[in-house]
């Protein structure tokens, strides 16, 4: 298992910290952080959102090492450190979504050989909601789950839905699927908006750290997604949303000011989850966790107790290989 480069000078995580090459089974090269592991009762699986870094939640995984776990974060393929999988770098791509979920498997491996601390939690923001909720499903050893503002829906007006789905599903048989979606630039958002724009968080210094991380290290940046990305974010949701929820305890958090992923869809899983619990927060943007500090310190503080209160692994599931299901 090789070093990767990790930032922690931008990332302002704990400082035993460390970052892995790990190879997904189809051969692309992904990215693992580790922080807080020496001194942990549990280890935190953080799943990023769309181009997102493992730097950006080295604050995150500070607050989760003050509670007592251990994070590992993920550079999701096509984003980060992580092989890219376009001639454009800053393109946001996927052939098909569900392979991301060989990701996870990397992950995992990495976190079992480096026998960080059990049992397991996942933590999964927006993108990383929407593969999280696939690899619950797909039996995902955790105890536990908490997402924020989980991409189970993209936000659109009923309009603008039904050209995304028939745009992108077009756009395969076209060979366009490579190409940016309409409306989306090639400069990644947290650089290209202004603070009293964004959509993000309502926190000026959250936002400025976010935009410093890229402006020192550009080549973590990514820009609008392909159309092939948008077809497959809809297509699994619409599966995901059709599907009983799993048998974990999950909490999710959910922005009441949110813009970018449908707080519908969220609320019509999480009111079907025996075991989840939907928490909305007045005065929050998409990134609760990147919220002003009272914000963040309930989500952190409620995160914790939860992590805690289920304790207890799950008994391993049977994973099935997602490729193969077709």
């Amino acid at each position: 298992m090789d070093r990767a480069p990790l930032h922690n000078d931008i990332a302002e995580g704990p400082e035993d910290a460390a970052a892995f090459w790990a190879l997904a089974p189809d051969g692309v090269r992904v990215r693992v952080a580790v922080w807080g592991a020496a001194r942990a009762r549990a280890t935190v699986l953080l799943f990023p959102g769309r181009t997102e870094y493992v730097e950006k939640y080295g604050r995150a995984a500070g607050e989760l090492a003050a509670r007592g776990f251990a994070t590992m974060a993920i550079d999701w393929r096509g984003q980060g450190l992580a092989d890219r999988l376009h001639d454009d770098p800053g393109l946001g791509h996927v052939d098909r979504f569900d392979t991301y979920q060989r990701d996870v498997t990397a992950m995992c491996q990495v976190a079992q050989a480096l026998g960080l601390p059990r049992p397991f939690h996942l933590l999964a923001h927006s993108m990383g909601g929407c593969i999280g909720l696939r690899a619950l499903h797909e039996g995902l050893d955790v105890a536990s789950a908490v997402f924020t503002a989980p991409m189970w829906g993209i936000r659109f007006s009923p309009l603008v839905r039904r050209a995304a789905w028939a745009l992108s599903a077009a756009s395969r048989p076209l060979g366009l699927d490579r190409r940016v979606t309409p409306t989306k630039g090639g400069k990644t958002y947290v650089l290209a908006c202004r603070f009293d724009d964004n959509e993000l968080t309502g926190d000026p210094e959250m936002f400025g750290y976010m935009r410093r991380q890229l402006a020192q290290r550009p080549e973590m940046a990514v820009g609008g997604p392909s159309l092939a990305w948008l077809h497959e974010a809809l297509r699994e949701t619409r599966l995901l949303a059709r599907m009983p929820p799993p048998p974990v305890p999950a909490l999710t958090y959910l922005g009441i000011d949110e813009r970018i992923v449908c707080p519908n869809a969220i609320r019509l899983i999480t009111g079907a989850w025996a075991a989840g619990t939907l928490r909305e927060i007045e005065g929050a943007r998409h990134e609760v966790m990147m919220e002003d500090v009272p914000i963040r310190t309930r989500v952190f503080d409620e995160a914790a107790a939860h992590f805690i209160r289920h304790a207890a692994p799950r008994p391993p599931m049977r994973v099935l290989d997602p490729i193969g299901q077709g």
